[in-house]
């Protein structure tokens, strides 16, 4: 079924970490900014786990640089710097974070105004930070609509009833949109433990169609 944008006047994509709003819903932004809706994208954690052995990117330097990478990602899809929110929240450890993700949520997309429609990870994603967000997602953000996806595992299956929107320009256009994240594709070297998006991954992620689920409020 594809997705239907009629009316959305502002929404906002809530990544658990940078990239996801990238990896989740670049195609639905993307549609989104063609007709002329106001995107807000909210990433909540600080992304600074994906390396912790690494001497040369202590987390200061790849939290600065994560947040460069999404913030030229979300360019590409017309989305200016005002309109994106880097919560900060400790990566990896958003679970035990629970009361204070579910407040900074509720305070940035109530500071957006007028949010007629929330994306957020499924609540039955494989990563916890994932399941965390959604949790802290559910329920009490009044009557805007919701929609789901997911992340983890890539391209595992997805509920019935979903909804789908294709990305303009296909495979290729989506996976440029990734391959700016250099951190999480290999460019960090001296941390052998480290977090890399396998290659299996890159082109499951850049599928052109993306899958949500609306969430009953």
């Amino acid at each position: 079924m594809t997705l239907r944008l009629t009316g959305v006047r502002h929404a906002a994509i809530v990544a658990p970490h940078p990239d996801d709003e990238v990896i989740g819903a670049a195609a639905l932004i993307l549609a989104l900014k063609r007709q002329r809706a106001r995107v807000t994208v909210v990433v909540v954690s600080d992304g600074a786990a994906s390396h912790p052995g690494s001497r040369r990117w202590p987390a200061k330097r790849l939290v600065a640089a994560r947040r460069r990478e999404s913030l030229m990602a979300l360019r590409r899809l017309a989305v200016p710097a005002g309109d994106v929110r880097f919560l900060g929240l400790p990566d990896g450890a958003l679970p035990q974070s629970a009361a204070r993700c579910r407040r900074q949520l509720r305070r940035a997309i109530s500071l957006a105004a007028d949010v007629d429609l929330i994306i957020g990870p499924d609540a039955a994603d494989a990563h916890p930070d994932h399941r965390a967000v959604a949790a802290a997602l559910a329920g009490g953000f009044g009557r805007a609509r919701r929609l789901a996806y997911r992340v983890w595992p890539p391209r595992a299956g997805f509920r019935a009833m979903r909804v789908t929107i294709a990305m303009r320009g296909g495979h290729a256009a989506k996976r440029s949109l990734i391959r700016l994240h250099r951190t999480q594709l290999g460019a960090i070297t001296d941390d052998p433990a480290g977090f890399a998006i396998a290659p299996h991954e890159l082109a499951a992620f850049a599928h052109p169609v993306e899958t949500f689920v609306e969430v009953r409020r």
